[in-house]
């Protein structure tokens, strides 16, 4: 009978731990700024936020990296307006309303300060964080992001002045319709667009006003260049730098350039961990 009961207990138990780990990772939304906000909640520990790039969604960019992460941190991950699962808002996307949001959504989750990983330009997201939301900022990690348009060649540029739709990666295209509709898709795409189109960057006072240490990071052959990487994170105060083998997100396993192979996505979670244990 007590063996009996053991097992009854036992199994009761795995139950609920199971339930406990669904109800953590599944996805969740919150009400911020007028938009219906899509976030999902991984691990324990440190809280660390992660911000995908433009066109993206959590899957697309963080896949490879958020397990590991995870084991550390009470992971964070977003998805910004328009982007994936979260709602639009009849105005344009700006890296200053990213920020605001994301600020809102910690309020509303009771995170009085966070570490803050973006890529791409969920890493200037990062930098509005360090502007607008100082006091919310524990530490920054910036990968495969810049600050200034004399960063990227300027063919990158003049792609927004006539964007093709049939140049954005298929499989974005195919993560984001497998969450929204066709047209949602489209006004994602235009509204990314307009954002790039529109960026005017940030100047290196700005840029050297931000106390929150930085780990800045980049591929060797990434769309902004390792020099202005190496630049801006002299700018930082407290900024430290990076530069791995790889192109436009590939050391972090990103949806468009995976290499399951590779072992440099497991060394940018040991640095990134390092960084923010220090």
């Amino acid at each position: 009978m007590k063996n009996i009961q053991s097992l009854i207990l036992s199994v009761t138990l795995l139950i609920m731990t199971n339930n406990l780990s669904n109800a953590q990772t599944m996805g969740n939304y919150a009400s911020v700024n007028g938009i219906k906000m899509y976030y999902e909640v991984h691990g324990t520990g440190s809280p660390l936020v992660l911000l995908h790039g433009g066109g993206s969604t959590i899957k697309t960019n963080f896949s490879r990296i958020m397990p590991g992460l995870a084991k550390t941190h009470q992971v964070i991950a977003v998805e910004l307006q328009a982007h994936g699962h979260s709602g639009d808002r009849d105005a344009p996307e700006s890296f200053i309303q990213d920020a605001d949001d994301v600020a809102e959504l910690l309020n509303q989750l009771n995170i009085p300060q966070a570490d803050f990983l973006g890529f791409s330009n969920g890493g200037q997201t990062c930098i509005e964080l360090g502007l607008r939301h100082a006091d919310k900022v524990r530490k920054l990690v910036i990968a495969s992001a810049f600050y200034s348009r004399d960063a990227a060649p300027k063919a990158f540029w003049k792609g927004f002045e006539t964007p093709d739709f049939a140049h954005m990666p298929q499989i974005y295209k195919d993560e984001y319709l497998k969450i929204g509709t066709p047209e949602g898709l489209m006004n994602m795409f235009n509204k990314d667009v307009q954002r790039m189109h529109n960026f005017k960057g940030w100047t290196d006072e700005q840029i050297s006003s931000i106390q929150a240490p930085a780990f800045v990071i980049i591929g060797d052959q990434d769309l902004a260049t390792p020099e202005h990487a190496a630049k801006m994170a002299r700018l930082f105060p407290h900024g430290r730098l990076a530069i791995l083998p790889g192109t436009h997100g590939s050391y972090i396993g990103e949806a468009y350039n995976p290499k399951p192979e590779s072992k440099i996505p497991d060394l940018f979670v040991a640095m990134v961990n390092e960084f923010l244990a220090e």
